[in-house]
């Protein structure tokens, strides 16, 4: 087949001031730079978004995309990206979601659209089939997520925010279906613009280079899916909150404000519980064979149930067993259009302060009274709620408690312990959005999760978590979703356990292979000049769908140039190495008093971390770093 001209992505730039769009074209030197997704996005906020800007103010911008992948039918691909300037933590800030409408973004004729300015009055947007208008949304101002998308046709595209994101709650989320894209403050800037709503509706179909070839690699890589222990087998039966029994026995499991990593009650709140006394059936988003989503009665209606990560930080985080509880909390929080993650760190941090007599918001660790009432105050901005709408850091800086409030650089932390988990820890203090599992490179998955890679052993985990957050953020960039990456780790491995001699072999290799792993990035186009379904079957599917001659090293590149462009903007922002850090809980004070070891040791990973980056010791980039990944881009910033 021969290489005709690549069809490049088409975006649109919404003035929301003026009420007017326009096309907004995308160059191919970008488009074969940044591909799409979370990548094309950081980019283009770093050229659109005025340096320093307030992120709820009329300049910042906010730029919604799509990836190649989405909408071709490729397996767990109906994702779609949120880009903006971090409410919390006032550096980057990307947030990903599932539901549909980012195959319908794509249906009515524009990969991404550009939102500039802010609506003279609560406004949501409509795209169908390639024509974009403004229109008045006065009357769904006020709406919770569930029946503001109740007001449009069912089978179209909803982007929408709840009371939360009207309130410029700073952990507001926007909601497509029952999906979130939940972390940063997506659903304030969309309230800061007074937008309620973005729905988009056509019949286009997407773009697929050799869909003969695409559709058979489709299907193999599908059967590869369901064959794996974890994406085939636990992840249907339990969801995602099937890894609590793992990461509370390896103390990794965020309990009373990270205070300790193991929950007594653990069981209680398990994947398998919830199995066994709420599961009404599994589902899933479109075209993903996995089939992690949870559905459980609540209010007497049948809704999504709780993430492991919901269940880790509304759970044990604030020392509650009650499994209805939490997937009554979960739907709360989605239905007024909030954070889960971010919600449960917070109030976790409100209960300590008033366990130290720093301030008093009327919650306790243990206790259920008071908190469907606060998660009901902060979406609506009244009385304490209003505080605690502002996060841990900014409830930090005025009732004291830093040692003990648990974020980096503003956005709280995932549920998994670090203290028991270093690289992860690593990957907190570096991830270019904050506290984030994801961005961080998830080595706990290799860690506490799925295997035991020497846990609290600094050695290697530069050189694993500069891996891993390559990895994913091209995966990311794909379209695909992160659970995907799952499969690359055996799944014969994995039905060992972390204790068989073989899998403490292999951790052995993975530690053992740092000194190769840490010189390799400048050489990985070269080094990996294939594709292997075993190995990144993702690159291979991108190579298939967009007709670049994309191989698994050019696919772990993208990844790394996503990274570094994102450190770029954060470093512009005003974020600087010191901002690689983690509260003094996590990095000075051992879980387990008896053992100094069981601290996150920032102080021997770091320097390691920024020179397998290719980062100066005040973690930069360097010029040379920048030029082998074609980022033009001036660094004295």
């Amino acid at each position: 087949m021969g290489h005709p001209k690549l069809r490049l992505p088409k975006y649109a730039i919404i003035d929301l001031t003026s009420g007017t769009a326009a096309d907004y074209p995308i160059s191919e030197e970008l488009y074969k730079k940044y591909i799409g997704g979370k990548s094309l996005g950081s980019r283009l906020l770093f050229d659109l978004a005025p340096p320093r800007v307030d992120p709820l103010s009329a300049d910042n911008v906010l730029i919604v995309n799509t990836s190649p992948m989405t909408g071709t039918g490729a397996a767990s691909t109906s994702r779609f990206n949120l880009s903006f300037k971090n409410v919390l933590t006032g550096g980057i800030a990307t947030s990903n979601c599932g539901g549909t409408f980012g195959i319908m973004l794509k249906a009515a004729g524009y990969d991404g659209i550009i939102l500039k300015g802010k609506a003279e009055r609560p406004s949501y947007i409509e795209i169908v089939d390639g024509a974009i208008s403004l229109k008045n949304a006065e009357h769904l101002w006020g709406m919770n997520t569930e029946e503001v998308q109740e007001q449009f046709e069912p089978h179209w595209g909803k982007l929408v925010i709840g009371p939360a994101g009207e309130n410029l709650v700073r952990y507001a989320s926007a909601v497509s279906g029952e999906r979130v894209a939940g972390r940063c403050g997506a659903g304030a800037v969309m309230g800061s613009k007074k937008i309620k709503a973005i729905i988009a509706f056509g019949t286009k179909k997407p773009y697929i280079y050799d869909k003969e070839k695409f559709d058979q690699y489709n299907k193999k890589y599908i059967r590869l899916l369901r064959d794996h222990p974890v994406t085939g087998e636990a992840l249907p039966k339990y969801g995602s909150a099937y890894f609590l029994k793992n990461t509370n026995a390896s103390h990794s499991l965020p309990t009373k404000n990270f205070k300790m990593g193991k929950y007594e009650d653990a069981e209680m709140i398990t994947g398998e519980a919830l199995a066994d006394t709420s599961l009404t059936r599994n589902s899933g988003c479109v075209s993903c064979p996995i089939r992690c989503e949870r559905r459980v009665m609540v209010y007497g209606k049948e809704v999504k149930g709780p993430e492991y990560e919901t269940v880790g930080l509304l759970g044990a985080n604030i020392l509650n067993n009650d499994l209805d509880l939490i997937s009554e909390l979960n739907y709360l929080a989605d239905i007024y259009g909030m954070d889960s993650i971010s919600l449960g760190g917070t109030l976790a941090f409100a209960m300590e302060l008033k366990e130290k007599n720093l301030a008093d918001f009327g919650l306790n660790f243990g206790s259920k009274e008071g908190i469907i009432e606060t998660i009901d105050a902060i979406a609506h901005g009244v009385g304490t709620g209003k505080e605690l709408g502002q996060g841990t850091k900014v409830l930090a800086e005025k009732y004291g408690g830093d040692d003990f409030a648990i974020h980096a650089k503003g956005l709280e932390l995932a549920s998994y312990e670090p203290r028991t988990s270093v690289g992860m820890g690593l990957g907190y203090a570096t991830s270019n959005r904050g506290g984030c599992h994801l961005n961080g490179g998830y080595l706990a998955l290799v860690e506490t999760v799925m295997l035991s890679v020497d846990a609290q052993t600094p050695k290697g985990k530069a050189e694993l978590t500069v891996l891993f957050q390559n990895m994913i953020e091209a995966i990311s960039v794909a379209g695909y979703c992160l659970f995907t990456a799952i499969a690359v780790l055996p799944g014969p491995l994995l039905k060992l356990g972390p204790a068989h001699p073989v899998s403490r072999f292999v951790n052995k290799i993975l530690i053992g292979v740092r000194f190769i792993l840490g010189s390799l990035w400048k050489f990985m186009p070269k080094l990996l000049p294939f594709n292997m379904l075993y190995l990144l079957p993702h690159s291979e599917s991108l190579k298939l769908v967009t007709g670049m001659p994309i191989t698994s090293g050019k696919f772990l590149q993208i990844g790394e140039r996503c990274f570094n462009i994102e450190r770029l903007f954060n470093l512009r922002e005003g974020l600087t190495a010191e901002d690689d850090d983690l509260s003094a809980r996590l990095t000075k004070t051992p879980q387990d008093l008896d053992r100094p070891d069981t601290i996150v040791p920032l102080d021997k990973m770091l320097p390691k971390y920024y020179k397998v980056r290719g980062w100066d010791e005040n973690g930069v980039p360097k010029k040379k770093k920048l030029r082998q990944l074609g980022i033009d881009i001036d660094i004295n910033i």
